[in-house]
């Protein structure tokens, strides 16, 4: 297989792979959330799983944008840095929320992930301009999050 194409299928198999171990692990906790209260604009349940796997996809093309650019390696260590904590981030919000039930600390949770996504964007966008565009609607997907999980907080 071509080296090139090898690293792109780890780049995108990487945020795959974290949010299928997270959706793992949350699994039997999603029965409790859907006795919850849920303020407006709430999405049905199916509709998750499908936007995650998109966002996860243009994670990992943005990743590789990122790595295979003619960017310094400082540059390139700074950046995927960020994005590898974002991710780590990105992992345990959904057993904070799901599994632990703890919705305010996952609210608060969240917010890093969003300053750390922000931050993803600014360092992609200076590399590879049409990677940070692929993190803009992962931005967009995790300040609706916000929404939904701040107003489950408050409702429940």
């Amino acid at each position: 297989m071509n080296k090139k194409i090898k690293l792109f299928l780890i780049c995108v198999a990487i945020p795959l792979i974290v949010g299928l171990i997270s959706g793992f692990i949350s699994r039997n906790a999603m029965s409790s959330f859907g006795e919850l209260i849920k303020p407006p604009l709430s999405p049905p349940a199916i509709l998750f799983p499908i936007v995650w796997t998109i966002l996860y996809i243009l994670m990992g093309i943005a990743s590789y944008l990122i790595l295979t650019s003619n960017a310094t390696p400082e540059e390139k260590e700074n950046a995927l840095s960020v994005y590898g904590l974002q991710l780590f981030v990105n992992f345990f919000w959904s057993i904070f929320f799901f599994n632990l039930e703890w919705y305010l600390f996952s609210f608060l949770w969240l917010l890093l992930l969003w300053i750390l996504i922000f931050n993803c964007i600014t360092l992609f966008y200076h590399i590879n301009k049409t990677a940070a565009y692929l993190m803009i609607p992962y931005l967009i997907w995790v300040t609706f999050a916000g929404y939904l999980n701040l107003s489950i907080y408050l409702l429940n």
